[in-house]
């Protein structure tokens, strides 16, 4: 599996990844002022401002995966419904692990949905541990709003 970064005409179809993983991860467990926020077009703006930090697997015009970093967080990570279970989240997870440590990163971080436990239970195969829970500031188009979380750190060794 071939991690990239993204070519700038894969936006859209990037958003609509994340959208729908977002769909599928966090509609049911987040409040609803959230989900009427979390649009295909916020999820392509944030994309747009993003892009620099963002690495993707899948052929040039057909991304099935990505993640975003933002300082020393993992900040994003999905993949397309059907390539689950394929190791390509593994993979993903490497390549931002690597790319932290080139930064200089010696302990990353993440934010996980409280209720997201597919995703806890993967952070935790991959060496990540649940350090607690903390309030998120995330962007909207509405500006922040604040979301209780999981925080997920890792000691990240060059």
């Amino acid at each position: 599996m071939n991690v990239r970064s993204p070519e700038d005409i894969e936006i859209d179809q990037l958003a609509r990844l994340w959208f729908d993983g977002w769909q599928d991860a966090h509609a049911a467990i987040v409040p609803e002022e959230l989900k009427r926020v979390r649009t295909l077009d916020s999820f392509r703006a944030r994309l747009n401002i993003g892009l620099p930090d963002v690495r993707v697997i899948g052929p040039p015009g057909s991304p099935i995966a990505f993640y975003m970093l933002k300082g020393d967080e993992l900040y994003q990570l999905y993949v397309a419904a059907g390539a689950r279970g394929t190791g390509v989240a593994a993979t993903l997870i490497a390549d931002a692990e690597a790319s932290l440590a080139r930064n200089g990163v010696d302990v990353a971080w993440l934010a996980c949905a409280i209720g997201n436990d597919r995703a806890a239970r993967f952070y935790e195969k991959c060496g990540w541990r649940r350090a607690g829970t903390m309030l998120n500031q995330l962007d909207t188009s509405n500006g922040e709003f604040e979301l209780e979380v999981w925080r997920y750190e890792k000691s990240i060794v060059p």
